[in-house]
């Protein structure tokens, strides 16, 4: 279980090719803290820990490293099939017992793959940026005005919907602690709908 905060952006190390695909990923994360067999999202997405390890760039200096594996159905379902060696991903660990709730209950299962259709710069050099997503259309109807979204891994609170596409405000924090400082109009994202949403659909004989 995670909560939405980014507390790292990681960058691809290596991809290896192969049944399942393994990524390896450069991170500021102690690998002494990480637990084989822990759950780290990767931009959204919930993957296992199957090694880690530290070693020297290209200045000498100490580089931390996990690796994972995504089956063929995580890389279909996901943005994972378009990382290359240097796409930067926005990494949370999971929850512990005791840890502050800061965003909103995030599985790590993505739901879809949507795209960022605009990126607007709102009032002066100090404000929030506009981000417009187009998704998927059996995904809108648990899209709603003030409810939280998970995008590439980050909390995120939907400030208007329209049709196909929904919009959010991102303030100058969270662009430079996630991935959406460099993000463009046409980049895809992975959406995970509210938890809650979800739930409530269901029960309302919706899903």
């Amino acid at each position: 279980m995670f909560t939405g905060i980014i507390s790292d952006v990681g960058r691809v190390r290596r991809v290896v090719p192969g049944s399942d695909v393994r990524l390896d990923i450069d991170t500021a994360y102690d690998p002494a803290g990480i637990a084989l067999g822990a759950s780290i999202a990767c931009s959204g997405v919930c993957l296992t820990v199957i090694e880690t390890g530290t070693a020297k760039n290209k200045d000498g200096a100490d580089q931390h490293w996990f690796a994972v594996e995504a089956s063929p159905e995580t890389l279909s379902l996901t943005t994972l099939a378009n990382w290359r060696e240097g796409t930067e991903i926005n990494l949370e660990r999971a929850m512990k017992v005791g840890d502050e709730f800061g965003g909103h209950i995030v599985s790590g299962h993505v739901d879809g793959v949507g795209e960022i259709v605009s990126v607007v710069p709102v009032g002066d050099k100090w404000g929030s940026t506009e981000f417009t997503f187009r998704a998927p259309a059996k995904l809108m109807s648990y899209i709603a005005a003030k409810g939280s979204i998970t995008l590439n891994g980050v909390s995120l609170t939907v400030n208007k919907v329209a049709g196909e596409t929904f919009a959010v405000n991102i303030i100058p924090h969270t662009l430079k602690a996630t991935t959406f400082g460099q993000a463009q109009a046409g980049d895809p994202v992975n959406i995970e709908i509210d938890m809650l949403a979800r739930y409530v659909a269901r029960a309302l004989g919706k899903e």
